[in-house]
């Protein structure tokens, strides 16, 4: 079974557009990747393992393109978005769980607590 095979039967069997299978794809490449090697989100690999997948899912699909310029346009811009699709919400993930862990995480309470104790003790001194 070939790659477009493979991709053409997830379609009809999930019922899903290939846009969607990308986003999907992407988010369970790296989540998934990131539990297997207990990696955080905020670790560029998984991000970085998503990033290899689409580049390889974009190289397969370019081995059926044809030699007519036309093809070739077509393929081009049928690739910008599927990279597009595919790298958009691991990219936010990433971000976030770098720079701003507390939106999916939140604050913890017994952070709070000893931040609180904190201050009491230097209101005392």
């Amino acid at each position: 079974m070939q790659w477009l095979e493979i991709k053409i039967w997830l379609e009809s069997t999930t019922g899903l557009d290939r846009d969607v299978l990308h986003i999907y794809g992407a988010i369970a490449i790296q989540f998934g990747l990131a539990l297997f090697f207990r990696r955080s989100l905020a670790s560029p690999w998984p991000w970085l393992a998503v990033l290899i997948a689409a580049a390889a899912n974009e190289y397969l699909d370019y081995q059926r393109v044809g030699d007519s310029p036309a093809s070739i346009a077509l393929f081009q811009a049928e690739g910008y978005k599927d990279m597009w699709n595919t790298m958009l919400i691991p990219t936010f993930l990433l971000l976030v769980a770098r720079f701003w862990p507390s939106w999916i995480a939140g604050k913890s309470k017994d952070m709070d607590r000893s931040i609180q104790a904190k201050i009491r003790e230097k209101e005392t001194i």
